[in-house]
């Protein structure tokens, strides 16, 4: 089972910039997407029902912001898109989803840096971690496959993004959600991307929209596929997609021989 992830950073945009030709190219089975930012009827119907896709999309309720959707070429099975926590799941961050027999989480976490960059929302962000961490405890102690992609909004080690020392406190970066990140990968979560290439450098998801800015790679991996402990061993593959535009994001994958 091949499985995406990709911040589209709004489906409408992404799809004038070729989406549509780039779901029809991948082989992926499954495609998660974060920041959609539209409802269903503001959607072309051949993104909402494309020919050989199941869709779900979930929207936030204020308008025109957050949003994930998932495409399955398999039947989704089960769907939860609720934390139980109303602060969270009014923003549409969260699909859970049972497909051929994994449970796949597709989420789009919440970025700290506040509406005045003042490092704000750092509570709010950490509280969805541990939240979403907790609701997914259950399945991953019962030995099931979890895998959790999205944009986590968080680089885990300097490796991770180009400037690393000139980032400490800025929201994505800050001590307090580094070691957050920690603390699912020292609790039965295995970073797919790291497990295939512990020490590759200059590997980015995100670029600043600034101009020149990813044409010199100055970017951040912030956008993780994880993968339950005992799901290691059947992880075969993650990658990069670093050369699909479309979104200050690109796509990331991972491959599970089940």
């Amino acid at each position: 089972m091949k499985i995406i992830s990709w911040n589209v950073n709004g489906l409408r945009a992404c799809v004038r910039k070729g989406f549509s030709q780039w779901l029809t190219e991948t082989d992926a089975d499954v495609v998660g997407l974060q920041e959609v930012r539209a409802r269903v009827d503001q959607l072309p119907d051949e993104i909402v029902h494309p020919e050989g896709w199941h869709t779900l999309f979930t929207p936030a309720v204020r308008p025109g912001y957050s949003g994930v959707g998932l495409y399955s070429r398999h039947p989704i099975e089960e769907i939860t898109t609720s934390l139980g926590v109303e602060e969270f799941d009014v923003e549409g961050r969260v699909q859970i989803a049972r497909i051929g027999g994994v449970r796949i989480a597709n989420i789009y976490f919440p970025n700290g840096s506040g509406k005045n960059r003042d490092n704000s929302r750092i509570p709010f962000k950490l509280n969805f971690y541990q939240t979403l961490f907790d609701t997914l405890e259950p399945w991953r102690k019962s030995g099931e496959p979890v895998v959790v992609i999205g944009d986590f909004n968080t680089a885990h080690r300097p490796i991770d993004l180009a400037r690393p020392k000139s980032n400490h406190k800025t929201s994505g970066f800050c001590p307090e959600e580094r070691e957050e990140l920690d603390r699912w990968l020292n609790h039965g979560w295995v970073d797919s991307f790291r497990l295939h290439h512990p020490d590759k450098e200059d590997m980015y998801t995100w670029w600043s929209n600034r101009p020149g800015v990813r044409e010199r790679n100055v970017g951040w991996r912030i956008d993780y596929g994880l993968v339950s402990e005992n799901t290691r061993e059947a992880c075969t593959n993650a990658w990069i997609e670093t050369d699909t535009l479309g979104s200050d994001h690109c796509p990331l994958g991972l491959e599970l021989t089940l």
